[in-house]
């Protein structure tokens, strides 16, 4: 009995020690200021794309812009088309990694599929961050402009 217990506990063992490099998390650009993440670490931040913030390189194939959840934001470069959903002021989800100098590296970008949808994970950061206000977030309103 004491040997398939240990049978066991070392096969899950092997099995959570193989899965951690599948394995991808998600933070909000709050939680990943907060973390000090090691820099081949692939992971996905979410957020809303701040308005104003793309910037379309000449080459055509670079893209800058920024993810913020209202309270903090992250600079990101994506190389790639990006999903024709993919608009200022909405969800975004990126995967990929930081490079030394703070940049999001993004190997992938999803944008939400209708104007009913945000990806869970955004809307969760959201409402972490207390931006979340009834069925909708609150409204963004870039630094430094008020209505």
């Amino acid at each position: 009995m004491i040997g398939a217990m240990t049978l066991l506990g070392a096969a899950v063992g092997l099995v959570l020690y193989a899965s951690r490099d599948t394995l991808v998390y998600f933070y909000s650009p709050t939680e990943l200021a907060q973390k000090q993440l090691p820099p081949d670490r692939i992971f996905r931040i979410g957020g809303l794309v701040e308005e104003g913030s793309v910037v379309r390189h000449p080459d055509g194939t670079n893209i800058d812009f920024t993810v913020t959840d209202l309270q903090t934001s992250i600079q990101v470069r994506y190389t790639g088309l990006l999903p024709d959903l993919f608009r200022e002021g909405k969800g975004v989800v990126a995967e990929g990694k930081l490079e030394p100098g703070g940049k999001f590296i993004a190997s992938s970008v999803l944008a939400k599929h209708d104007e009913n949808y945000m990806p869970p994970e955004v809307a969760d950061a959201l409402k972490k961050s207390g931006q979340w206000v009834g069925d909708e977030p609150a409204h963004y309103e870039p630094p430094g402009e008020e209505e």
